[in-house]
């Protein structure tokens, strides 16, 4: 007799679910042990600890944060990182508290950006061994994007352009910059196009006869 198919959770029917059409939940695979190890457990092979500055929008003596390497779908989405090579459970007093306040500095200025109506603050550690924190920004008035679903919005949207990408991490390398560290993120420069010509050109005089 075949198993009987798992019920969809509730979450499936809610307004802010990015799909719709039929779905079937997988089957649960037996555990892993030991697990794999993450991407820079090894602090030599850690791609945060290589990282120069000049990879960040801002930095200070401790924390580094970091964008996307494309622009997203949602208005912004960063990342903050300690320079030091420590996971979440293993930052030490000092770091642990400056967490706190660094978490809020980076959502308020996301938050200060016109097009922002509020910021996801995310951790799962399950993909790279260095302790990043990441921040996602709601649309303003997209309200089916609420929620927990607005990582997936972000995969879904169509990325926001260059231009209007780069503005805004400087607006808020800027903003951290306030309080204290370095802001490296720079607005994009102005495309001017010089006109072809200054001013009309005098009509040519009437010859004399």
């Amino acid at each position: 007799m075949a198993d009987s198919p798992t019920p969809l959770p509730a979450f499936t029917t809610w307004p802010s679910f990015p799909f719709e059409g039929t779905f079937s939940v997988k089957a649960l695979e037996e555990p892993v042990d030991p697990e794999p190890t993450r991407k820079g457990e090894d602090i030599a092979d850690c791609a945060a600890c290589q990282a120069p500055d000049d990879a960040y929008i801002w930095v200070n003596e401790r924390w580094r944060v970091r964008a996307t390497e494309k622009p997203p779908g949602l208005p912004m989405v960063l990342l903050l990182e300690p320079r030091t090579h420590l996971d979440l459970g293993d930052l030490p007093n000092l770091l642990a508290a400056e967490l706190g306040v660094m978490t809020v500095r980076v959502e308020r200025a996301i938050r200060s950006l016109d097009n922002v109506a509020r910021v996801h603050v995310n951790r799962w550690g399950d993909g790279t061994a260095h302790m990043h924190m990441w921040f996602m920004a709601r649309p303003r008035g997209a309200l089916q994007m609420r929620g927990t679903f607005l990582p997936m919005w972000d995969d879904i949207l169509p990325p926001i352009s260059e231009a209007q990408w780069k503005e805004s991490l400087a607006m808020v390398a800027a903003w951290l910059a306030e309080f204290g560290g370095t802001a490296l993120a720079q607005p994009p420069r102005i495309d001017w196009q010089a006109p072809a010509k200054l001013s009309e050109p005098a009509p040519a005089e009437l010859a004399v006869e």
